[in-house]
């Protein structure tokens, strides 16, 4: 598997009247080709300005970003623009040209690079057919939802035959009907063009959906980096957890109670673990939460309980859980 992106030590401080501040802090990862890739993070995490490093929108203040083995620091202003030619860009807000027809609108990215006119009309109903709009092609932007404009959005930066899609919070200005569309429609080009898809988002359903591996940023530094549903299943770092733990308080009946968290995976969806677990040990549980989600199209569950009083109590539950092939951790409810 070719490796497309490779951060090495990623540093990124900006500086203004004075003062420094780190948005990235020795950031190592890679991206490789034909993966969805997502990084993840709350509101000023520094994700945003990790995804604009991948293009060299942003300088680093130190280590590098190579794109297929290239330092992109190294490049001369030709070189450069070549390969922002090969990494396309979608975003919030759209970014269409108001003005100008859907067709146009499309055309515009085979425009900046010298296609002809014949050539960018032709290319961009295909695009237009892919994203299922081929119809609105004479129609402007004004008169389109929020999910035909990001489809316009995807088919611009389809059109000029990328390596790569990079989505910067892409979703989050849809509701959620459409947000799973257009994830949908964005695993479905994955697959079928091969195309390495980079998302940037703070919704840790969006990663989930359609991640292959995702990157976890929190506060400029790298928490955690892996496959979806081992991060899903089993997270290490503070940030994860925040992440992927429901979002109820958790509180025991006394002060002394043990949280934990049990995941399953739609394989053993058919078994009543909690039912057996009475049957076989005679112990009981408090469930103080539970939900499904569809993680990398697999259906996982995932429950919050309150162990037994006991201590050697809660460990024959523990290990009653772990011989069902359930993934337990412990919730810290301090973090």
């Amino acid at each position: 598997m070719e490796t497309v992106f490779e951060l090495k030590n990623v540093s990124k401080i900006y500086k203004n009247d004075g003062k420094e501040f780190t948005a990235l802090k020795d950031v190592s990862l890679t991206i490789n080709e034909g993966e969805i890739f997502g990084i993840i993070g709350m509101s000023g995490a520094g994700k945003s300005t990790l995804v604009r490093t991948l293009n060299r929108l942003e300088e680093v203040s130190s280590g590098s970003v190579e794109f297929y083995g290239k330092d992109l620091a190294t490049l001369k202003p030709k070189e450069l623009r070549s390969v922002r030619h090969s990494i396309s860009m979608i975003f919030q807000g759209f970014n269409l040209v108001n003005q100008r027809t859907v067709i146009q609108n499309v055309e515009q990215s085979m425009k900046i690079i010298g296609l002809p006119r014949a050539v960018r009309r032709e290319k961009a109903k295909q695009m237009l057919e892919v994203v299922g709009l081929l119809e609105k092609s004479n129609e402007y932007p004004a008169r389109l939802s929020g999910g035909q404009k990001q489809r316009v959005a995807i088919a611009r930066a389809l059109a000029v035959d990328p390596k790569v899609l990079l989505c910067d919070e892409a979703t989050s200005a849809l509701d959620p009907k459409i947000t799973g569309e257009i994830l949908d429609l964005l695993k479905k080009i994955n697959e079928e063009r091969k195309l390495t898809i980079v998302i940037i988002t703070h919704e840790m359903s969006v990663v989930e959906k359609i991640c292959d591996r995702v990157a976890i940023i929190d506060n400029g530094n790298l928490a955690e980096v892996g496959d979806v549903k081992e991060v899903f299943s089993n997270p290490q770092s503070k940030a994860a957890k925040k992440l992927v733990f429901p979002s109820n308080p958790f509180d025991p009946s006394d002060e002394n109670g043990q949280i934990v968290r049990i995941v399953f995976d739609g394989t053993q969806s058919n078994v009543p673990f909690i039912a057996n677990l009475v049957e076989e040990t005679g112990l009981k549980v408090n469930i103080l939460s539970a939900n499904t989600r569809s993680v990398g199209g697999i259906g996982y569950g995932q429950m919050i309980i309150e162990l037994p009083e006991l201590a050697e109590d809660r460990q024959t539950v523990i290990d009653f859980f772990k011989r069902g092939g359930l993934s337990v951790s412990e919730v810290n409810r301090n973090e």
